[in-house]
């Protein structure tokens, strides 16, 4: 239900340091708007105190609203949470650590009221990360645009805007923070843009993140790809790749009988079929093929059956 203007969700893990300076910099900002707001803090299972330093400062700032995980289940869930919780028209997602500067929340915000853009993604122009998350966010950013069509330079910047109805109509689970824009695109929503933002230096801590998101980031995408493309209709997915292996299986046999036949009408020299390798090969494809298409029949059924099946998004009623 929508209550207020704007919504700020912000995760934060182990970040206590930062928090005091992030909320007051965020309520300056705010008021400058003279608009409606809450700030929504995500306690993603800290285990330095951070829960308390929320504890203490929602005492002195009314718009603050505090969640806090039994433990550490990653930015995506933590986003979820806020998304859910989250009452205001716009919904601005950002890192608690102040590299994103509350600074872009005015223009963030115009462009989801004034342009009508369903989601605008910050654009970190000039990082000011190490080497070991840049060079991971601009390969998966390669990737993701080429797989997605979805032109924008920098998935996984943690500065978002998004209309309310987007944050109500996705799910973000996994790591699946990184492709928001995706998700939203599935669900319907195609005007995506991006806004260049100034990203600062880290203050306090150190970065969560290094090498390993190479690794993870492509999984992650190898999700994203096939619940948008195939969630609904995986045997479309399973079932050609079963086809075609048994198509290739069939192809195989095939040529090993008519080898065999031409040989045996013209008294040639031949092998037993059992005695070829490219025997063994094409059963192995028919054998597979037959797996794949169970598969696919079965992840079938089991989409029909699943609860949000018919859940659509209705975008306008009488």
């Amino acid at each position: 239900m929508i209550k207020m203007d704007l919504s700020v969700v912000v995760p934060v893990f182990n970040e206590s340091e930062s928090l005091p300076e992030l909320l007051a910099w965020i309520k300056r900002v705010a008021k400058g708007m003279s608009i409606t707001y809450e700030v929504i803090l995500v306690d993603d299972g800290s285990r330095d105190g951070s829960w308390e330093v929320i504890r203490t400062l929602s005492a002195t700032n009314p718009e603050l609203r505090g969640i806090r995980f039994q433990h550490n289940y990653g930015k995506a869930a933590a986003l979820q949470s806020g998304f859910t919780a989250a009452q205001g028209k716009v919904v601005i997602t950002m890192d608690a650590d102040l590299q994103d500067s509350p600074d872009e929340i005015p223009e963030l915000y115009r462009m989801i009221t004034q342009d009508q853009y369903d989601l605008v993604s910050g654009w970190k122009k000039k990082r000011k990360d190490p080497i070991s998350k840049r060079w991971p966010s601009k390969f998966f950013n390669f990737v993701a645009r080429l797989n997605s069509g979805i032109r924008i330079h920098d998935f996984n910047c943690g500065l978002k805007a998004y209309d309310s109805q987007v944050v109500k109509s996705i799910e973000v689970f996994g790591d699946m923070h990184r492709y928001t824009p995706i998700l939203a695109k599935k669900a319907g929503f195609t005007r995506i843009g991006e806004k260049v933002v100034v990203h600062h230096e880290r203050k306090y801590g150190k970065t969560k993140y290094g090498w390993e998101r190479l690794f993870t980031g492509a999984l992650d995408l190898l999700t994203v790809s096939f619940i948008t493309r195939f969630s609904k209709k995986p045997m479309h997915f399973f079932g050609t790749l079963g086809m075609l292996m048994m198509l290739f299986g069939a192809l195989v046999a095939a040529w090993i009988i008519g080898v065999k036949v031409h040989a045996v009408i013209n008294r040639l020299p031949w092998r037993e079929a059992t005695d070829q390798p490219l025997f063994y090969l094409a059963l192995v494809a028919v054998i597979i093929g037959v797996q794949l298409f169970l598969a696919g029949f079965l992840a079938e059924l089991v989409s029909r059956s699943s609860a949000d099946r018919n859940k659509y998004l209705i975008a306008e009623e009488l």
